[in-house]
């Protein structure tokens, strides 16, 4: 009895510390305006750079295969990568993913972009804007040209990719076992924003595509620096790198590095999502059966 009353009173003591970690100054506030805001004293206890991956030596790594994943945000525990979609009456402290990533590509934080999950052509910020997230729909303007109109620049429409508009992320990433620590680890390589074609004039829906691919490692002090909502406990937020780096989330293996040139499961399973499924949870088999069959043998 007195050990459950002395857990209980350290719980009660705790439980205002972890509040006013993740609700700064929100019971010492005199307007609303300084809610969030840290004194010089917190600014220098918060570590916002994210914990090194520390060096691993090639020579460690006795297996590993690359793999990639599709993390649809239709699903619920996929959500707090999603929303908030609109910000503009939840201040500065909730961001949705997208508007994290494309807050820091405007800052220059994030720099390392890519046209293909292989990085093989750099992506500059304007290439980004102007032709990924950015469309504009020529379709009046070409005819009102065709018809001698003076002014045809007022039928153009312009159309901007927001956080509404992502229905996926794809991540690359890596499983190794490492024979020095005797354990099987993931390794997150690259993250790609996935939305409908804007340009999309064919019949049915629009296909999916990735925007661009972020080098992973160069996005993590930005990912670090914004926290995830937490559904479970409003005071104990996490951060975006860590929601990734420890996979709080579900997803879909739609690829494995291969001898056919990196093809896609549905590449030699086709029509059937079913099949398509069962294949993708046969790859995460092997991947998790690995370590224990280290163990065994």
């Amino acid at each position: 009895m007195r050990a459950s009353s002395s857990f209980l009173l350290f719980i009660i003591l705790l439980l205002p510390l972890q509040w006013s970690i993740a609700q700064a100054n929100l019971l010492n506030a005199r307007v609303p305006q300084e809610v969030g805001k840290l004194n010089e004293d917190q600014k220098t206890e918060n570590d916002e750079d994210p914990l090194s991956y520390g060096y691993i030596d090639d020579r460690d790594v006795l297996w590993s295969k690359t793999i990639w994943e599709r993390i649809d945000l239709d699903e619920r525990i996929n959500f707090p990568f999603y929303y908030p979609t609109d910000t503009t009456s939840l201040g500065k402290e909730r961001r949705s993913l997208f508007h994290v990533i494309v807050n820091n590509l405007r800052n220059g934080n994030i720099k390392e972009v890519y046209d293909d999950d292989y990085f093989n052509k750099k992506l500059t910020y304007n290439e980004i804007i102007n032709t990924r997230l950015q469309y504009t729909d020529s379709t009046e303007y070409q005819l009102q040209l065709f018809n001698g109109d003076p002014n045809p620049e007022q039928y153009l429409d312009t159309y901007t990719v927001t956080a509404e508009e992502i229905e996926q992320y794809l991540v690359k990433g890596t499983w190794y076992f490492n024979k020095r620590q005797g354990e099987l680890k993931y390794r997150l390589l690259a993250i790609a924003p996935v939305a409908r074609q804007l340009d999309y004039d064919g019949e049915g829906d629009a296909p999916l595509l990735p925007l661009f691919w972020i080098w992973y490692p160069d996005a993590r002090g930005s990912f670090n620096k914004e926290k995830v909502f937490n559904t479970q406990n409003s005071s104990q937020p996490i951060t975006y790198d860590n929601m990734l780096n420890s996979r709080r989330f579900n997803a879909v293996i739609y690829k494995e590095e291969n001898v056919y040139q990196d093809r896609e499961v549905k590449q030699y399973i086709f029509n059937d999502a079913l099949q398509q499924l069962l294949e993708s949870e046969r790859i995460k088999s092997v991947i998790r059966d690995f370590e224990q069959d280290m163990w065994n043998n």
